[in-house]
């Protein structure tokens, strides 16, 4: 069993069987909550072709992003108070809930309750994914199962839209959501059979939940991924609703901030922010998620748009990206798991992201796939160094107390980033469509061409001269979103030059003792010793 068979931070003794098995099940549970958007974006169309309902068709997304997004805080903080598999456990029978109550749903707006729920599931999966690994596997050991959760992520991403193109063809829409079931409880059985963690002891005082911590972020969090989805879509960024939800969420932020001071037992202790790395790694986590997020949704559209790519590939087409990712951060785990050095790498890291944008921001309507793949490749090996590295050294700079609501803080930010991303570089990518379809049609002939959302077979159907000005439209979108990226990424290339190289817990005798000078500085002793 795992239990206690991990106690030393020397970490060079065989790993038991079980750990395995473990890693095997909190990899499914890691596929579960990435793979689910990809595979309902596929059924979509289908969707409302069926329940109706067309208006509320983004809050099918949105309220699952939402409820995934304020609850992972809160689940880290109740596994790093009672324990981080009962709140596992439990995280996956409410995604497991969600998502056989979503393949039942009759209407739309049962499907955006019932989504809802499973997205409070999936806040716990990714979180508790992380602070599991962060207690069974010592830090200078854990760059060796980097490549094993890039490789989860590529999958999603490139299997996602095929198997919810098949499900839906074959099966129904409804086999979108009843897939998670016997993946879910596979995942149950392997975690309850085999983990097993030290129990959490409180001594005669009982924990006491931060409510009011919970709740103000909860609203800070919600109000700041409405902004970002709403702002320039469904509101133009200057209207009532978009300002409301702005001063909404500063002075929730502000309210958060003043209650973690006073609570006895914050949902978010401050102190977390205290380490150099630890916030250096969420900001870094914030620009990663912005960059891959905004790279992810502009690509498959400027070569389904500009390069005449088949839609039903979509995922196919982002291969070299993620490729190149996946092999980069098996690489670089490796080479930490060795050396125990990394401050190397968001640097590298950093630099890599930056280029890759810009060349990204380069391409037009007489870019090859090749050359596009090329530049792919870049932005992906730029995300391998950063990906893990970034939640490595995150749990690296806390206490083992700590460890749950430092994965859910740089896992939070990261999915913050990505909002983020998503939000802007699209206002800006629509924005330069429009005015550039507008600039070489005039405004009635670009409106009649419709939204920049049209796909390679729609475009075959209009007149040329519409097909070439829509082409070139798409091309200087991109060019400003991804320019927009390249400019965000550089803070993230200056933010890595002040990572410390704090030595990891586990890094051979210095790492056992507690890391020696340097880490003391910068994490409190006990933070030196696994459970």
């Amino acid at each position: 069993m795992v239990e206690n068979k991990i106690k030393s931070d020397t970490s060079e003794e065989v790993k038991p069987r079980s750990v395995r098995v473990v890693l095997m099940a909190l990899m499914i549970a890691m596929l579960l909550a990435m793979l689910d958007n990809m595979i309902i974006g596929t059924a979509m169309p289908t969707i409302v072709g069926e329940l109706g309902g067309l208006e509320h068709l983004s809050w099918v997304v949105t309220a699952y992003t939402l409820a995934t997004a304020a609850s992972t805080p809160i689940w880290g903080k109740i596994g790093d108070m009672y324990g981080r598999k009962g709140s596992f456990l439990t995280s996956i029978v409410i995604f497991l809930v969600g998502s056989a109550l979503s393949g039942m749903a009759q209407d739309m707006g049962q499907l955006i309750g019932f989504r809802a729920i499973q997205g409070l599931g999936a806040g716990g999966l990714m979180v508790g994914v992380m602070a599991i690994i962060g207690d069974l596997i010592p830090p200078r050991e854990r760059g060796k199962y980097q490549g094993m959760m890039a490789g989860v992520m590529a999958l999603a991403m490139i299997g996602g839209p095929l198997v919810g193109g098949t499900i839906t063809d074959h099966m129904g829409w409804r086999w979108s959501f009843y897939i998670n079931l016997p993946l879910g409880a596979v995942a149950l059985a392997m975690v309850t059979a085999v983990l097993h963690l030290p129990k959490k002891t409180h001594g005669a005082e009982r924990p006491k939940i931060d409510y009011l911590g919970a709740a103000l972020l909860t609203i800070a969090i919600t109000s700041t991924v409405l902004v970002t989805t709403w702002g320039g879509t469904e509101y133009a960024w200057g209207s009532a609703e978009i300002i409301g939800l702005i001063a909404v969420g500063i002075a929730s932020t502000a309210g958060f901030l003043y209650a973690e001071t006073k609570a006895a037992d914050p949902v978010m202790p401050l102190h977390i922010f205290r380490s150099r790395n630890f916030t250096l790694m969420s900001v870094i986590g914030f620009l990663v998620g912005f960059a891959m997020f905004g790279g992810v949704l502009y690509l498959p559209l400027f070569q389904q748009s500009v390069q005449g790519a088949s839609a039903t590939n979509s995922g196919l087409l982002l291969l070299p990206m993620l490729l190149s990712m996946m092999v980069v951060s098996l690489i670089a785990g490796r080479i930490t798991t060795s050396s125990g050095k990394y401050k190397i790498f968001p640097i590298v890291g950093g630099a890599l992201m930056v280029v890759g944008l810009f060349l990204l921001a380069t391409m037009d309507t007489g870019t090859t796939r090749l050359m596009s793949g090329v530049y792919m490749a870049v932005l992906g090996a730029g995300l391998g160094f950063l990906m893990q590295i970034t939640m490595l050294v995150a749990q690296n700079s806390v206490e083992m107390k700590d460890m749950g609501v430092a994965s859910s803080s740089a896992t939070l930010f990261r999915t913050l980033g990505g909002s983020f991303g998503v939000a802007l570089m699209g206002s800006l990518f629509t924005s330069q469509v429009t005015s550039t379809m507008t600039d070489r049609l005039g405004p009635e002939a670009a409106a009649k061409a419709g939204s920049a959302q049209l796909d390679a077979a729609s475009l075959a159907k209009l007149p040329e001269v519409v097909r070439d000005a829509y082409q070139h439209a798409v091309a200087a979108g991109t060019h400003s979103a991804f320019l927009l990226g390249a400019g965000i990424a550089v803070l993230g290339f200056a933010a890595a030059w002040f990572v410390k190289e704090v030595p990891l817990r586990g890094a051979g005798p210095a790492g056992a003792s507690g890391g020696g000078g340097s880490a003391k500085s910068e994490v409190a002793p006990e933070a030196a010793v696994m459970h």
